[in-house]
């Protein structure tokens, strides 16, 4: 099954062609145009395969992203608040400054990911691989971490009260 659907994003309006992952579809823009700054909040691109897309400072807050493909994507200063994330491939994306609060990742692929300075407060991250990934300065106050692979993260200037609250863990002295 295939969405076309028209976007006005600023001054310009574009077509993106927006297809389920099942149907080995793919979303395309038209030429030269990208999804910078675009407003998709609460979007249905479930399973959508976005992998390198440009999504900096795109509002998806309330999306459904679940299962969707974004490995690679760059979405630096994006509202992803209250997202569903479950399940998708974001290996490598650039997360810098996004606003993923209260966002569903659970199971997400966040390998090597650059989640540095984002904003994961109460955000699900249960089951969710998080090898490599860059954690500096995020905000993972009431985040849940139970389960999540957290191989080789980087986390400096992240309060590890918050990672070791995250997780769970009851610290006995």
């Amino acid at each position: 099954m295939m969405a076309i659907e028209q976007l006005q994003i600023g001054e310009f309006a574009m077509t993106i062609e927006i297809r389920n992952r099942s149907t080995n579809a793919v979303i395309k823009t038209v030429e030269g145009e990208s999804l910078i700054k675009a407003d998709l909040s609460g979007a249905n691109l479930s399973g959508a395969d976005l992998s390198g897309a440009d999504l900096s400072e795109a509002d998806l807050s309330e999306a459904d992203l679940s299962g969707a493909y974004l490995s690679e994507a760059d979405l630096s200063g994006a509202y992803l608040s209250e997202a569903d994330l479950s399940g998708a491939n974001l290996s490598e994306a650039n997360l810098y400054g996004a606003d993923l609060s209260g966002a569903d990742l659970y199971k997400a692929n966040l390998y090597k990911a650059n989640l540095s300075g984002a904003d994961l407060s109460g955000a699900d991250l249960s089951r969710a691989n998080l090898s490599r990934a860059n954690l500096s300065r995020a905000n993972l106050s009431r985040a849940y971490l139970s389960g999540a692979d957290l191989y080789g993260i980087k986390i400096t200037e992240t309060p590890m009260a918050q990672i070791i609250a995250s997780l769970k863990i009851e610290v006995i002295k």
